[in-house]
């Protein structure tokens, strides 16, 4: 194996710099591989150059599939959802769920509440918690006056410090307390602006608590660990819903109406009480919300986090989905914290970014987040009904064969055929290769044998 060096000032390198030193050190194929990374490359050169100033040490793009999700009647608007994502039979079961419930009246959205919060993480000794209560409430007022400069076009537009709180952890750590803040940050994502405010805040505790009667000699002592916006906004939630009469919940499943609804809710419940289920139930549900999320620039991390530690905050990993039959009435849906943002980032610089609120018709946050719901919950109806029905593998698979095709480096006449074959019978790996290999008239161990398995 290469022995290869560390490389000193990688960042001061230009881009072919980077790409040379790469391809040299870590590559087997290097003309290959320079193929590849140029292959990808942004022709417009200025497109290119909003790409490599995204991220450090740029030397190439990464693509994922546009794709276009149908018929999302929400709130009585019709939606053409975007989808970047790179798994098959996602988009394709957005789009099925979205018909589905177009004639059912479509998705039902509600803004429960849109807050966002941070923290000053400090460490205090002092004897006196009750001292330190009261030395913040004389000094809450400073910490609004002295972030002014920061907030103060925000709170033109709406939004600002919504609600400051002194939180004792002690009981968790020692000497351990928070300056809680919550935040109004309207139509942006606003990380920038919370940690701002918090950075504030803390050079404000630390410049009162050190010239303040109220706390002396050591109980003045205070070390600010962080400060820091938190991911975990269960106070910035949506719910969206679906339902319709029991009568006309199932179309073309192969049981009855009844059974269906009372199946599909059973498989819900499984979902909330065993996590083993959850787990793989709240993937398919972020399969649809990521792919917005991604599609519209922001950040699908912080998303997943947050939604995750939310299907676990009654202490069990538990579904995001609920459904329900009421008098006869099938109800379907979920409430989930979504933080996102339609202004700053790189909603207004990425053009797929830029096109995609352009198709959704340049939605607010709130609009955003609720868009966003709507295409998590169709996605999840539309898993359990393949799970409780025919199963997963028979629409999944179907949606990959052309992946599969396209490993096998198939013709477009080869795969006419083989797509042809596969409508009457069950996708595998194993079948595609086998149906290949006879139209192309060799044996499956010469074929083998030619891709070096």
């Amino acid at each position: 194996m290469k022995k290869i060096q560390p490389v000193k000032g990688f960042s001061k390198l230009s881009k072919q710099a980077k790409i040379e030193w790469l391809i040299n050190n870590y590559s087997l194929q290097p003309d290959k591989a320079l193929d590849t990374i140029q292959g990808y490359l942004h022709q417009d050169v200025s497109v290119q150059k909003l790409h490599d100033e995204f991220i450090e040490n740029t030397i190439s793009n990464f693509y994922l599939p546009f794709g276009i999700a149908p018929n999302f009647l929400i709130n009585g608007q019709l939606y053409a959802i975007p989808m970047a994502i790179e798994e098959s039979s996602v988009v394709a079961a957005a789009s099925k769920a979205a018909n589905f419930w177009l004639e059912r009246r479509g998705f039902k959205t509600t803004i429960l509440s849109t807050r966002k919060v941070g923290h000053v993480h400090f460490i205090w000794h002092g004897q006196n918690h009750e001292t330190l209560f009261h030395f913040f409430e004389n000094i809450q007022s400073k910490f609004y006056e002295n972030s002014q400069a920061i907030t103060r076009n925000m709170e033109s537009r709406g939004g600002g410090i919504a609600d400051l709180k002194l939180r004792d952890k002690t009981h968790l750590e020692p000497g351990y307390y928070q300056l809680e803040a919550q935040f109004e940050t309207c139509d942006s994502m606003g990380a920038n602006f919370i940690n701002s405010c918090l950075e504030s805040f803390a050079h404000t505790l630390q410049e009162e608590m050190a010239t303040s009667a109220l706390l002396e000699g050591d109980d003045r002592q205070l070390q600010i660990v962080m400060s820091i916006l938190s991911n975990y906004t269960p106070e910035c939630l949506v719910r969206v819903e679906v339902s319709c009469p029991v009568e006309e919940i199932n179309e073309g499943s192969g049981i009855g109406n009844q059974e269906f609804a009372e199946k599909f809710c059973r498989a819900i419940r499984i979902a909330e009480i065993e996590p083993y289920r959850a787990v793989t139930h709240n993937k398919g549900i972020m399969n649809g919300i990521d792919s917005v999320v991604l599609a519209t620039g922001n950040d699908f991390r912080a998303v997943e986090a947050c939604i995750h530690a939310y299907a676990a905050r009654n202490g069990s990993y538990r579904s995001l989905t609920h459904a329900e039959i009421v008098d006869d009435l099938f109800v379907f849906s979920m409430e989930i914290p979504l933080s996102l943002g339609t202004v700053g980032g790189i909603t207004s610089l990425h053009p797929m970014v830029k096109f995609a609120h352009e198709i959704l018709g340049h939605p607010n946050a709130q609009g955003l987040m609720q868009i966003v719901a709507a295409a998590g919950l169709a996605q999840n109806f539309s898993a359990v009904r393949s799970l409780i029905t025919s199963g997963i593998q028979k629409g999944h698979m179907k949606m990959h064969l052309l992946n599969i095709l396209n490993q096998l480096e198939a013709t477009d006449e080869e795969k006419l055929k083989i797509v042809d074959y596969f409508k009457d019978h069950v996708v595998s790996f194993s079948e595609t290769v086998k149906v290949f290999c006879e139209i192309r008239g060799i044996s499956q161990e010469v074929f083998a044998a030619r891709k070096g398995h």
